[in-house]
């Protein structure tokens, strides 16, 4: 291949990718129920396999697994309407609060020398942060409202999951070839969203217990922001403290607000640093910066779902890439610094499509 045809070939495919995102901003409000769907749907597809295991047949595992998501949903859903309303309400007296703490703070610098304009301080304002969470969730909720939308694409999708396999393998020019590409994309999906969504569940109640004993307002609420926004790494855990860190501050006092901070910073380092690595491997972790840029594209995509998924999506195109040998590379490269190529880890692997695990001391 010339080097100008290299280059063509390369503009195309960008064109491509330009016209593609577009499309998807375009239309974002048909995208977006369809994406919760698939990683609902993705979630609630290890129970109902593993129903199926145990000889429950395919439409009583899927209607037993809908029921439960249901009950839980909806239970779930009705706490947090009612914190998410409340919180609403109140947050005027948590700007003006956190404002007036603003003022108060200036005040004690002034006799040490340290002046802050006040040009600085409209720069730096936390209550800003207060109004992007309940901006967020309300955009959640405008989301949520097409539920029933939702759940039918849930069903339909975990009704054709059990035959999708076999669908696949008969269309494939090379199925014996093929079909281990898919498995192994497949296997390493599910295993990635089990333990996400389990270590995230747990994330959630330890973060909602630890706030209701310190008596931080709105604890439920708090604890689904932790489980959200644990399927982004790092940043995601530093964005759910924020809002339960200045509400202890206000309620509560500094005292309360830096022990809110350990709590989360204890909470989330055990959990993303000792649990999660422990079962999922780094195998499959991002890099931070994949992690940052992800945020910013497909929450200008997909608006606030899009930065809630944003890292489901960048690590299912992740896996997608490591499955195949010939764009193996490219998902290295979206990978943390601290992990080898896909090539060297299949060596270590005990079965084919295994997600690797580093050895603990």
């Amino acid at each position: 291949m010339s080097h100008q045809d290299s280059i063509s070939r390369f503009l195309f495919g960008f064109a491509a990718f330009v016209i593609c995102v577009a499309g998807l901003k375009a239309a974002e409000t048909l995208i977006v129920p369809f994406l919760l769907a698939v990683f609902i749907a993705t979630v609630a597809a290890t129970p109902v396999f593993w129903l199926e295991n145990r000889r429950v047949p395919n439409a009583l595992a899927i209607f037993l697994v809908v029921a439960a998501l249901l009950i839980a949903l909806s239970g779930l859903g009705a706490v947090v309407a009612q914190s998410v309303g409340l919180f609403t309400e109140q947050l005027p007296f948590y700007q003006n609060r956190l404002g007036t703490l603003m003022t108060q703070f200036t005040q004690m610098l002034e006799p040490l020398g340290l002046d802050l304009s006040a040009d600085i301080i409209s720069r730096f304002d936390p209550g800003m942060a207060l109004n992007m969470v309940g901006t967020t969730l309300r955009g959640l909720g405008g989301v949520l409202s097409n539920s029933l939308l939702i759940l039918f694409t849930v069903i339909f999708i975990l009704s054709e999951a059990s035959s999708f396999p076999t669908k696949l393998k008969n269309i494939l020019s090379d199925p014996d070839k093929d079909m281990k590409i898919f498995n192994r994309f497949g296997e390493n999906l599910n295993q990635y969203m089990a333990i996400k969504t389990t270590v995230s569940i747990i994330t959630g109640i330890i973060i909602s217990a630890f706030l209701a004993i310190l008596g931080v307002d709105f604890p439920i609420l708090w604890g689904l922001l932790a489980f959200l926004l644990n399927y982004v790494p790092t940043i995601g855990s530093i964005i759910a403290s924020v809002p339960p860190v200045l509400l202890a501050l206000i309620q509560l006092g500094p005292i309360h607000a830096l022990i809110t901070a350990a709590g989360f910073v204890i909470v989330n380092l055990v959990m993303g640093n000792v649990v999660e690595p422990r079962f999922m491997g780094r195998g499959l972790g991002l890099s931070t910066l994949v992690v940052f840029l992800s945020l910013i594209f497909w929450g200008w995509i997909l608006g606030p779902v899009g930065l809630l998924l944003s890292v489901p999506l960048t690590m299912t195109a992740k896996l997608a890439l490591e499955a195949n040998q010939s764009t193996a590379w490219i998902g290295y490269l979206l990978g943390p610094a601290d992990v080898q190529p896909q090539a060297h880890q299949e060596h270590a692997q005990e079965a084919p499509g295994a997600v690797t695990q580093e050895e603990t001391s």
